[in-house]
């Protein structure tokens, strides 16, 4: 099978990039690099991926309309998946316009590329974000989500609601899977869990808000695109001859499209996260503690039965294992990064 990813130099493209070529199929990473957070980290992810024979990769922006839609017209992807994206909640409030053009419009050309090329399978990340100022919890995937507390979120949601057209204008196979809050190795400099050993480590005090009353549903990234490498073969049929529902399943009845929790189901508090670093790295934080950030959510939590529906998989990795496996790898990034003396 043939696999055009998005995003495949970041944090989750990278990984499931290589969980593809590890298991025998074709893929094309496409990828703007650019530099909101370390471009070295990007390369040297890239790099890694260029060493399979399976792999190749096209550098640009999902805005160029003429690479892309030329890049997928010579890969001939059967699946598309749709990870590249302006990512982060707090840089959206500095930046927004960033977000509508990466995230909006470089969705939009996505999917026009999909139904051109006639895709068995379109899957795209949104975010659990777009449940906003939902207070019920567990977030489920047919809760309403018209509460979007930043424009990240709001750009999220617009293409959920694009998805849906495509999906019923073109019969497009589609799957959104909403993620809450990945971490791991090769992750992203500019996530909370990355600065937090970083300043450690450098005896620098770290900032805490609302005061550490937060709690998330931490996903490690490996069961994430495991997660994702399952629904690749689940793809939402059309209404016409469905056969019998699945309890709490999203699944449109206008279209072949679904949407999908990708989480733990278990939240963990934002102080025991950090005491999980603490003990992986055998340093203790210096604490400040603030108040909550403009945007921000005091918790999320996956309802994340319809995923164990469609594929028999459940996200298992503890907190505390997953810190581990990233602070091993962080170390000695960290030892790389830094000159000898």
């Amino acid at each position: 099978m043939r696999v055009l990813v998005t995003g495949s130099a970041g944090f989750i493209g990278y990984h499931l990039c290589a969980l593809l070529l590890r298991e025998g199929f074709t893929v094309h990473g496409y990828d703007g690099v650019t530099d909101y957070y370390d471009v070295r980290l990007k390369r040297r992810r890239q790099q890694m991926l260029l060493q399979n024979a399976g792999f190749s990769d096209t550098e640009g922006m999902l805005e160029d309309m003429a690479l892309l839609s030329g890049t997928v017209g010579t890969f001939r992807p059967d699946v598309i998946v749709h990870l590249a994206a302006q990512a982060g909640v707090r840089y959206s409030l500095e930046n927004p316009r960033a977000y509508v053009d990466t995230n909006v419009v470089g969705t939009f050309n996505v999917m026009e590329c999909a139904r051109q090329a006639k895709a068995s399978h379109l899957l795209m990340a949104s975010t659990s974000s777009v449940y906003g100022a939902n207070e019920e919890m567990p977030f489920r995937e047919t809760d309403k989500a018209d509460t979007p507390l930043t424009i990240y979120a709001a750009t999220k949601k617009a293409t959920e609601a694009m998805g849906h057209c495509y999906a019923h204008l073109w019969a497009l196979p589609t799957t959104m899977f909403r993620f809450f809050t990945v971490y791991g190795p090769w992750g992203r400099p500019d996530m909370a869990y990355f600065k937090f050993a970083e300043a450690i480590l450098d005896g620098r005090p770290i900032d805490i808000y609302n005061h550490g009353d937060m709690k998330r549903d931490f996903t490690y990234v490996e069961d994430l695109v495991r997660a994702i490498r399952l629904l690749i073969d689940a793809p939402p049929p059309v209404p016409e001859g469905r056969g019998a529902p699945i309890e709490g399943d999203s699944l449109s009845p206008a279209a072949p499209y679904r949407i999908v929790n990708i989480g733990n189901s278990e939240p963990v508090g934002l102080l025991d996260f950090i005491e999980a670093i603490e003990d992986a790295l055998g340093v203790k934080a210096v604490r400040n503690y603030m108040p909550m950030q403009p945007g921000d959510v005091p918790a999320t939590w996956a309802e994340a039965s319809l995923l164990h529906a469609l594929t028999g998989y459940r996200p298992r990795t503890d907190v505390g294992e997953g810190v581990r496996r990233f602070v091993e790898w962080f170390v000695e990034h960290r030892r790389q990064q830094r000159p000898a003396a």
